[in-house]
């Protein structure tokens, strides 16, 4: 009987983990083709001494370890949940978009300040090497950017968002690279450059910034934006039998994936059964919403202290 116990795990009628064969495909494709391509830029950037191909190829690098990180999360993400970690291994999907958009962040400032020490002392640059190497980054970019597009369209994730604005930041930096290196042709002022760089470092930036919000408000347990939690309330006010909705909780475990909690007072003349089933589809039906736990309640049993003592008496006085 022990060993039966010990090897217990709780039952789920939802899967908690997630299996993401599209995005997972999508990922090796386009770590291979940034990992290829990433080798050329760092060696193309030594050689041509271009900060903004340097800076481009930094984030080539961020490109890498993001993808990384996001296909560790897909793997993750496959695993059953289990007594330890009843929603499973859904939110490491979020701790890893987290890191991408710390990443983007971290490597946009270090663009700024390298950006900021070469113009007030500029450096030679090999133009023509600069260009050929940026302009096969603009093939490859617009390439994985449409690649992670579709991808998106087919399954949600947040970790394939913050791949694709890796990408958008990449695209951009390319047609930077090319625009700084046309104007230090016919210009010869070496200060295009570094100015190029702190734009695309900007950029990133806020690519980052929208990424790192994201996460850090799942991870918060926020309501998601998609939703409008007192207009939930009012719709389940309209379900037959509830009279009272509180202790009401919304928050994603992962992209596309919502928990609901709630307390509601309901009439004894309903069986509560009933109530929670109507409760079930109205938020599946509205909102999408299939993992909801809903306790029903009685006021004057359940302690509530002054809430529960205001809703008895306005009861009253309504009957």
């Amino acid at each position: 009987m022990g060993n039966k116990a010990q090897e217990h795990v709780d039952f789920h009628h939802l899967q908690h983990n997630k299996v993401q064969s599209a995005s997972l495909k999508t990922l090796w494709i386009t770590l291979s083709l940034t990992l290829f391509f990433t080798i050329v830029e760092v060696i193309g950037g030594i050689m041509s001494n271009s900060l903004a191909l340097l800076s481009d190829s930094a984030h080539m690098i961020s490109d890498v370890l993001a993808l990384g990180l996001s296909m560790a999360a897909i793997y993750m993400a496959r695993r059953a949940s289990n007594s330890k970690y009843t929603y499973g291994y859904l939110r490491f999907e979020i701790l890893a978009s987290f890191l991408n958009g710390l990443a983007l962040a971290i490597i946009a400032v270090g663009i700024f300040i390298e950006g900021v020490r070469r113009f007030i002392t500029p450096q030679d640059i090999n133009f023509q090497l600069m260009l050929i190497i940026s302009s096969i980054g603009l093939i490859v970019n617009i390439v994985l950017t449409i690649i992670l597009s579709r991808s998106m369209k087919e399954e949600e994730n947040l970790n394939i968002q913050s791949a694709l604005w890796h990408f958008i930041g990449d695209l951009l930096s390319s047609i930077g690279v090319i625009i700084s290196a046309v104007l230090i042709y016919f210009t010869g002022m070496l200060w295009f450059d570094p100015l190029i760089s702190m734009v695309i470092g900007c950029i990133i930036f806020v690519g980052g910034f929208r990424i790192i919000k994201e996460s850090y408000l799942i991870l918060m347990e926020a309501v998601p934006d998609k939703f409008d939690l007192e207009q939930i309330r009012q719709d389940l006010l309209e379900v037959e039998g509830v009279e009272d909705v509180h202790e009401m909780h919304l928050w994603a475990i992962s992209s596309d994936h919502y928990s609901l909690t709630a307390h509601v007072f309901v009439r004894e003349n309903i069986q509560p059964f009933c109530i929670i089933l109507a409760i079930n589809e109205t938020l599946e039906k509205k909102y999408s919403i299939t993992h909801s736990t809903i306790q029903t309640e009685h006021a004057d049993i359940h302690p509530h202290g002054d809430y529960g003592r205001t809703f008895s008496q306005r009861s009253s006085r309504n009957t």
